[in-house]
This record gives C-alpha cells, sequence and structure tokens, in this order.
C-alpha cells in the first residue's frame, strides 16, 4: 500500500483548498481512508475518513463544517476539500489507509491506521 499526497501550498485566509491522496498497491474496497494534520509543536490530528467501499464519511468536530472528504475509486484516490481557512489550518496533511474492519469513528478516533502517507504542508496566511 503507497499513498501520496499533493496539493498543499501557501494560501490565504478565507481560500479553498484541496488536497489529494493518491493511492497504489491496493484497491479501494474493504479499506478505509483519512486525514490527519500535525501542525508544529502540536499533537497529530484526526480529521475525517471515508469508506473506499461504499464511500461513506465520518468527520472529527475539527473538520465539521469546512472540510469535505470523498473518494474516487476507479482513480483510487482520497480528496480533503477545505473550506474558509484560517492562520491555524497550516500544517502538514496526512493521508492514511487500512482494512475497514471497524467502524469509520473507531478507526479515525483509535488512529486504526498501519499505512501512511509523507504529507504535504498547508500554509494559510493571515
Amino acid at each position: 500500500v503507497q499513498l501520496v499526497e499533493s496539493g498543499g501550498g501557501l494560501v490565504q485566509a478565507g481560500d479553498s483548498l484541496t488536497l489529494s491522496c493518491a493511492g497504489a498497491g491496493f484497491t479501494f474496497d474493504g479499506y478505509a481512508i483519512g486525514w490527519f494534520r500535525q501542525a508544529p509543536g502540536k499533537e497529530r490530528e484526526g480529521l475525517a475518513v471515508v469508506s473506499g467501499s461504499d464511500s461513506s464519511t465520518y468527520y472529527t468536530d475539527s473538520a465539521k463544517g469546512r472540510f469535505t472528504v470523498s473518494s474516487d475509486k476507479a482513480k483510487t484516490t482520497v480528496y480533503l476539500r477545505m473550506k474558509s481557512l484560517k492562520p491555524e489550518d497550516t500544517a502538514t496533511y496526512y493521508c492514511a489507509a487500512d482494512r475497514e474492519l471497524t467502524s469509520l469513528a473507531t478507526m479515525m478516533t483509535s488512529v486504526l491506521f498501519g499505512f501512511w502517507g509523507q504529507g504535504t504542508h498547508v500554509t494559510v496566511s493571515s
């Protein structure tokens, strides 16, 4: 399983940005793919997860309202659309995947992901 994030960069507060996570070496069926972020000096934070099988989603409180996760099974790519970005959204964003053996909520809150990408950095200027 390989995951490659892209789409990060420098944006201004209030802008929107869509991150991509391209998967290789596996098919989405039976897997869940999640998004996390880590800001400098802070702990990793879970954001959202999507089921590769049925595209159901789960969001943490940090992501609800401004972030939307989606998947394209044919392209084995997962997206994280972020809107109304704030300087506090500045972080390195990671996607992660693993077999969907339990609920998406449990996978996200317990960080049940064994495969991780290298991350893509997002800087939001004020």
